[in-house]
């Protein structure tokens, strides 16, 4: 049989949505439809007789017409998931492009499930900004293809190492941190000088090429830009953006107008976790994530706003809904021990509640820690 990894992995994927409609959950599914996937065509003599079989287990599984295929333009393993443990709106696979697209052989697919989107997700968006945006220090995006069923495949650089995973094992050198920070506010820099926000600034979307970078910013599939005819209206921005840990307050407290600023929140937050010791977010929100979670340890961290420390609070919709005990906060020096002067400087000026008072992308470039690290 002459099948391509396009081809197998529309199988595996419509197999998924088929056994997870079934009852099964997210996991389980992936893991069976694989196994079915791969039993079927071990046992079959010809790509019809292999369709064939698909199409009659899909259909007793769901009731839903899955279309052939596009034309495959990649062929490896539909095993190679990267992101086993699955996301709400996409899979990650590893492949092989056997039209050498990539300066690599090997690609990674994000196939997305459209029964799933809701805004602000949207993976067209993410496609057309990604073309928008193009800088070195952006994930490249190398092709996109459609599958049956509505799926949309994004194609880019297998990139091995994520910054998460490299703070959750062991500390960075200063190389690394000098790395994913000029590469981090570079990109940074860029988006925000074309009005776009990339609203889930985190570890695990800033990828390595290895140990030593290249550093690219990934992930733009909530991004925010003026121009884009399917993103919001700019006063009233969807605030179910981020990630917990990385959430600035004004998205707490239900501020719709919001800018660039919220990636430098987010932003500083990673800085910080770079140069904490145990190597963990500043903030928590509980082991539910809850958002009163993440608003407690925010003010016990940085002290209850005032006033005089965050003077546009009192213009949020949903600020004067809860009465806040006072908390003083702690130091700077105690929150991040053992960081110099200039690391303390730019976490607190970039993690701070007045957005009209942290730092540009552009002034992270021209700040005192980027001298100090590349100081090697």
């Amino acid at each position: 049989m002459d099948l391509g990894f396009a081809e197998r992995l529309s199988n595996v994927v419509a197999l998924t949505s088929a056994l997870a409609h079934a009852g099964q959950d997210d996991a389980e599914a992936r893991t069976q439809a694989r196994a079915f996937e791969d039993e079927i065509y071990k046992s079959s003599n010809s790509n019809h007789e292999y369709q064939s079989m698909l199409d009659k287990l899909v259909a007793h599984l769901e009731p839903k017409v899955f279309n052939e295929p596009d034309p495959e333009t990649v062929s490896a393993d539909p095993d190679e998931v990267l992101n086993p443990e699955g996301c709400q709106t996409s899979t990650i696979f590893k492949a092989k492009d056997k039209s050498w697209i990539a300066p690599s052989p090997i690609v990674a697919l994000k196939v997305t499930h459209p029964a799933t989107l809701s805004p602000p997700h949207n993976v067209k968006r993410e496609a057309r900004l990604l073309a928008e945006c193009h800088h070195q220090r952006v994930v490249p995006l190398l092709e996109t293809f459609a599958e049956s069923g509505g799926r949309f495949v994004l194609v880019f650089p297998f990139l091995r190492q994520d910054l998460e995973n490299l703070l959750r094992t062991g500390s960075l050198t200063k190389r690394q941190k000098s790395m994913v920070f000029e590469g981090l506010f570079e990109a940074l820099a860029h988006i925000h000088s074309l009005g776009i926000i990339h609203r889930d600034i985190k570890p695990s979307n800033i990828l390595l090429e290895g140990m030593d970078g290249p550093m690219y910013l990934i992930d733009f599939g909530i991004a925010w830009s003026p121009r884009d005819p399917d993103s919001e209206a700019a006063d009233s921005k969807i605030t179910d953006v981020g990630t917990t840990c990385y959430r600035p307050p004004e998205l707490l407290f239900g501020h719709r107008a919001y800018d660039t600023s919220l990636d430098m929140w987010a932003a500083g937050c990673v800085v910080g976790e770079m140069f904490k010791n145990d190597g963990l977010p500043i903030f928590d929100g509980g082991p539910l994530g809850s958002e009163l979670g993440l608003i407690k340890s925010m003010f016990t961290t940085l002290g209850t706003p005032t006033d005089e420390t965050w003077p546009t609070a009192t213009t949020y919709p949903d600020w004067d809904k809860v009465t806040f005990k006072h908390f003083d906060g702690k130091p700077w020096d105690s929150i991040l021990p053992g960081a110099s002067p200039a690391t303390i400087d730019f976490v607190s000026r970039t993690v701070c509640f007045d957005i009209t008072q942290r730092l540009t992308a552009e002034d992270a470039l021209q700040h005192p820690l980027r001298q100090q690290l590349q100081a090697v």
